[in-house]
């Protein structure tokens, strides 16, 4: 597996990035192994999905946060789980956490966001985990593109846990709009679920038209990350990209 390329800056201003996305399940499994996945990712943007949501759920996501050399950028209990945590390459411009219309009975749902800088590149980020309910899910993928839509920046990307595969309805409207990074630009491993059997692939990053992109997969055969740690963080497999981002215009 050819490996992805480092973070960096270009002349033009443009900005490499290494994005993450992963269901941390609300870190009721190894955290030590979750924080040393990643650290070895080493990304400048994680979308979490799961953060902890109830007793000093702040402390927690911080502790995760410190552990893998990141800072926590906004989401958590504010979302209903999704959150966005960064590095100190990152320039946060604003953030913002949505909640979902409330189904009743079922779970409650947001969107964690944020538009930040690297280098000469500006970028919207959204941070997502949508419903186990086939009709609910498809109602919030099309929010989530309004919502990408109304972030007001020209290059965005989006990650999470869709609870659809690639050739469901909801997977597919995203897909139509949005480059799914992984069809793009394959690398590393498929499937994310779950960590211990993998066979489908309900996790993915996705990015607007004008971002290239430079690999996208699961991070199994990465130099710091194991099977066993892979299989104790949690129970899905993290997504992990590169991806190019051009200097805001």
């Amino acid at each position: 597996m050819a490996p992805l390329p480092n973070s960096h800056t270009e002349p033009d201003g443009s900005a490499v990035i290494r994005v993450l996305s992963y269901n941390i399940r609300s870190m009721r499994d190894d955290t030590d192994a979750l924080a040393r996945v990643i650290r070895a990712c080493a990304p400048d943007l994680v979308l979490v999905q799961e953060a902890p949501r109830f007793f000093r759920w702040r402390k927690k996501l911080a502790r995760l946060a410190s552990a893998a050399d990141l800072v926590i950028l906004t989401g958590g209990a504010t979302a209903a789980g999704p959150a966005i945590l960064c590095d100190l390459r990152a320039t946060v411009e604003r953030t913002e956490d949505v909640l979902l219309p409330l189904t009743p009975g079922l779970h409650r749902r947001g969107f964690a966001t944020a538009t930040v800088r690297f280098g000469g590149a500006r970028l919207g980020v959204t941070s997502f985990h949508l419903s186990l309910q086939q009709d609910e899910r498809y109602e919030q993928g099309g929010m989530l593109l309004d919502r990408l839509a109304g972030l007001g920046v020209e290059h965005a990307i989006a990650g999470g846990d869709l609870n659809d595969r690639p050739d469901g309805r909801t997977f597919r409207r995203l897909a139509d709009t949005l480059q799914d990074c992984r069809t793009t630009a394959p690398w590393g491993g498929e499937f994310t679920s779950w960590s211990t059997a993998p066979r489908q692939r309900i996790d993915a990053i996705f990015a607007t038209k004008g971002i290239e992109v430079l690999g996208c997969g699961v991070p199994a055969d990465l130099a710091g990350i194991t099977d066993t740690d892979l299989r104790a963080a949690t129970d899905h497999l993290p997504v992990l990209a590169a991806l190019r981002v051009p200097a805001a215009s």
